[in-house]
């Protein structure tokens, strides 16, 4: 059966990792983007964002041009080809008036926008961002990232930009040009001067395209980004810099949200999973998945081995949830209230092992979440470690069917063998 565990595993991890590294890393609106722009003196085209068509008119006024674009803040990718809920194609329309700016909000404010990215649902769009149309010569793409494998900054740019770089990759590889900085030096001027040359600009737009690479790279560094991608980063006419941010997609480490208040305070929580949202706010790691057995456990490696377990005695994981070292009979009762949140749940599975977490609050969170949310469906506890015993006199004494066990692998049997009745 290891083979078959291992296998398990991996499938069980790369679902949570993928769904944890969405968490993990804050992605900000593009007008929010923008702002953060040109407080570093990166150019970018003036606009201004709107929460109400009223504003979206008296922002396209206030920009002051009569060829605007009027684009949907949602945090997806594709906005341009994408579509509505109601019908409107297109998170990205052009105008030539107020009122134009006026009729597409009130179209697309608090509706959804569905993308290749967003899934069927979509996402909604909680403001709308009216921006001046530049006239682009040529379109370049640049990003920052840090490289895992290396572990330092890596600078991603190529000559081909306005479309996705996947694209480019496929069609051209050898447009794509990557850059690692090291710490000890960090971006030289002439490794800027390098970058600039590969974005396929005229010679005297070299200088800019410089100086916007060395000011994003400032950005990376002091506002803990962990991606910086614009797309396009453009050559432009008529205006004072001869390069321009034209859309810009930012990320940032939650690990650094304690150093960058400004930051963290344009997140969106509409934009979010509302129950992984409440789940945060309670220290607990939760991902759903699409099973019917909940699962709280304490430790993200003891919740992947449960997981594996409930698949090797034949059973389906209906969640993620570590609820760590800090768990309190209030954090337990947050916890089964996710899990049930989810109605395709048909049994509990809670697995402990008791250290920094004491046994007896997690069965006194147990059987207080039982009682506070008339819990209907079976549960199987399995706990171990530190006040074990009291632990397991509080569930006997509830009077309540709670199935406990010292041992992992019965235990979760009993949960698959109760769940699929």
């Amino acid at each position: 059966m290891l083979h078959r565990a291992v296998g398990l595993r991996y499938q069980n991890a790369g679902k949570i990792a993928r769904k944890l590294g969405q968490v993990r890393n804050l992605s900000i609106h593009e007008y929010r983007s923008a702002e953060l722009l040109r407080k570093y003196g990166v150019g970018t085209p003036a606009g201004e964002a709107a929460v109400t068509p009223e504003e979206a008119y008296a922002a396209a006024k206030k920009v002051g041009h009569n060829a605007l674009v009027v684009k949907a803040q949602a945090l997806t990718g594709g906005r341009g080809k994408g579509h509505f809920d109601t019908g409107l194609k297109s998170g990205v329309h052009m105008i030539e008036t107020p009122e134009q700016a006026r009729d597409l909000a009130s179209q697309m404010l608090n509706h959804n926008l569905i993308t290749k990215q967003s899934g069927a649902k979509g996402k909604l769009v909680s403001a709308v961002y009216v921006v001046e149309r530049v006239n682009a010569k040529h379109e370049a793409y640049l990003s920052i990232l840090m490289d895992r494998k290396s572990q330092k900054p890596l600078i991603i740019c190529s000559s081909e930009g306005g479309m996705n770089i996947e694209d480019v990759a496929k069609k051209n590889p050898n447009a794509i040009k990557k850059f690692y900085v090291t710490e000890s030096e960090g971006l030289t001027p002439g490794m800027a001067a390098e970058i600039a040359k590969n974005l396929g600009f005229s010679q005297e737009a070299e200088a800019d395209a410089a100086d916007a690479v060395t000011k994003l790279y400032k950005i990376f560094k002091e506002k803990d980004a962990t991606q910086i991608e614009i797309n396009p980063l453009s050559e432009v006419s008529g205006q004072n810099t001869k390069v321009m941010c034209m859309d810009a997609k930012f990320g940032f480490d939650d690990n650094a949200s304690f150093r960058q208040e400004e930051v963290y305070s344009w997140r969106d929580l509409s934009q979010e999973d509302p129950d992984e949202v409440v789940a945060k706010k309670s220290d607990l790691n939760f991902v759903k998945l699409k099973g019917n057995i909940g699962c709280l456990v304490n430790g993200a490696g003891l919740a992947m081995a449960t997981m594996d377990v409930i698949k090797l005695y034949g059973g389906d994981p209906a969640n993620f949830l570590d609820c760590g070292g800090g768990a309190t009979p209030e954090t337990i009762e947050t916890a089964f209230k996710l899990i049930l949140s989810n109605k395709n749940v048909d049994g509990i599975f809670v697995n402990i092992f008791g250290g920094i977490v004491r046994c007896d609050y997690v069965a006194e969170g147990l059987v207080a979440a039982t009682k506070n949310l008339s819990v209907t469906v079976p549960i199987v506890a399995r706990l171990q470690g530190t006040k074990l015993e009291e632990g397991q006199k509080i569930i006997k004494e509830s009077g309540l069917k709670i199935y406990s066990f010292d041992e992992l692998d019965p235990a979760a049997q009993k949960i698959v063998e109760l769940a699929n009745a």
